[in-house]
């Protein structure tokens, strides 16, 4: 029987929304396996002078939990 969980990230990028979630995946792959998915659940831009200073994607990443 397959077990999975999920955890909810955001990762920040100054390139863009795409980079941001790759971002948060890049990370999260240092300390998880198995990651099987990844959901977008929103995103956002820190605007400072009529400019995007940085993005941010918030993500939902799916894992399957390994047997113990």
């Amino acid at each position: 029987m397959t077990v999975l969980n999920s955890i909810e990230l955001e990762g920040v990028s100054e390139e863009g929304w795409r980079q941001a979630a790759l971002e948060a995946l890049a990370e999260a792959s240092k300390t998880l396996r198995n990651i099987q998915r990844m959901d977008v659940i929103g995103t956002s831009a820190v605007v400072r002078s009529d400019a995007v200073m940085e993005y941010r994607t918030q993500v939902r990443l799916t894992f399957e939990v390994e047997p113990a």
